[in-house]
């Protein structure tokens, strides 16, 4: 288990998962199973995921990643305000935000909400940790030495984006539950797109890695649904 230590998270979360699956009354698993069976979208997000990550085997993938990831990161004038703007509003992705925002919808009234916010921020958080120990990506930093690097070097591994992964859950898991209009359904995601871009902007994430996050947020988003249901 020390030589394998992913592995054996992997292992250890699959069994806590199976044991969860079997306490479940049956009831429960049959309405589980016939509503991911009702979200083709969600199997197709969970296949694209697995794509991307299997296309970090690819050096050409790498390379234009790489280039990617430098033209977001350079180009273009880069004033101070800009940088602390950019700094600031990638905080929006910070798993503390969500909490935040539980806060908020539990003292509103809206507690299976809030619970369900809180329940899907930390599972996240579990899961995006776990994909970063099993895949153990650097960040571009350590690769791209023409990097520029706003605010602190972040540590850790990179894919997928932890802070992607958290704004798309939280936009999918709000859209989901509100059914807002167009426009506010498009407020929500152009936020947490730009929560995205702000991760290559500081230097902290490839464009794989921001896109993996979106994916991953929005199908965590969809299964929260799921749950609420």
């Amino acid at each position: 288990m020390r030589l394998n230590r992913p592995l054996a998270w992997a292992v250890g979360l699959a069994l806590g998962l199976l044991i969860f699956l079997l306490w479940l009354p049956p009831g429960v698993r049959i309405y589980f199973w016939q509503r991911l069976l009702a979200q083709p979208i969600l199997a197709s997000m969970t296949v694209g995921f697995g794509l991307l990550a299997l296309s970090l085997l690819w050096s050409t993938g790498q390379r234009v990643d790489a280039w990617a990831f430098l033209f977001l990161n350079l180009r273009g004038h880069r004033p101070p305000w800009l940088d602390q703007l950019m700094r600031g509003f990638t905080q929006i992705g910070n798993g503390l935000a969500g909490v935040v925002l539980a806060l908020i919808l539990f003292f509103a009234g809206l507690r299976l909400l809030a619970y369900e916010m809180i329940l899907g921020t930390l599972t996240l958080w579990l899961v995006v940790e776990l994909v970063k120990a099993l895949v153990h990506r650097g960040r571009p930093f350590i690769r791209v030495t023409q990097a520029r690097i706003v605010g602190r070097r972040e540590g850790g591994r990179s894919f997928p984006s932890g802070h992607t992964s958290q704004a798309f859950f939280m936009a999918t898991l709000l859209v989901g539950y509100f059914q807002p209009g167009v426009w506010a359904l498009g407020l929500l995601y152009a936020i947490a797109l730009l929560v995205g871009i702000t991760r290559i902007y500081v230097g902290a994430h490839y464009p794989r890695d921001v896109l993996a996050g979106a994916i991953l947020g929005s199908a965590w988003g969809l299964l929260g649904g799921i749950v609420y249901g």
